[in-house]
């Protein structure tokens, strides 16, 4: 497993992140794996028409399955238009999916989709992470820690001006 983000995704023409990700989970562990689409949702993720907010990753009968993923349709698709929210799943080694499986098991962390981009070969790559729950006052201690980097930022600018 790669545990870090930016090795994991260099080469790369990104098509959706999920902010939301990092602020209700810290995330531990990264992974890139492969995504089984039909052709029609890659036209779509082409045209950026998804969204990656609310997906997670599930194991299902030793398979990676991404639940909750949005893929808008691709208008010139016609009758054999995709659905726009179903189970996707994932293409990851074995080794691998069991390791997640017992992350999620013994240390009740859930995987969580980050993004979705075009590696260089033009195949669609989504990364998936390992994520610790924030509990409530771990939110507002981060909101707390972005609203004053921005004051700092603000106060920086200005000073910088004068």
């Amino acid at each position: 497993m790669k545990t870090k983000e930016k090795e994991a995704t260099k080469g790369y023409k990104e098509i959706v992140t999920n902010k939301k990700a990092r602020f209700d989970y810290e995330l531990l562990e990264f992974l890139e794996v492969g995504i089984v689409l039909s052709g029609s949702e890659v036209k779509s993720l082409r045209e950026k028409k998804a969204n990656l907010t609310d997906a997670f990753a599930q194991v299902k009968n030793g398979e990676l399955i991404l639940q909750n993923f949005h893929i808008t349709p691709y208008k010139n698709g016609g009758y054999a238009n995709h659905p726009e929210v179903r189970p996707r799943k994932l293409l990851a080694h074995k080794k691998e999916i069991i390791k997640l499986e017992k992350q999620i098991k013994e240390k009740g962390l859930a995987i969580v989709g980050v993004k979705i981009y075009f590696n260089e070969k033009q195949f669609v790559k989504v990364q998936i992470a390992t994520g610790k729950p924030k509990k409530l006052y771990d939110k507002r201690d981060s909101l707390q820690k972005k609203e004053a980097k921005i004051e700092i930022d603000r106060a920086m600018k200005q000073r910088n001006r004068s």
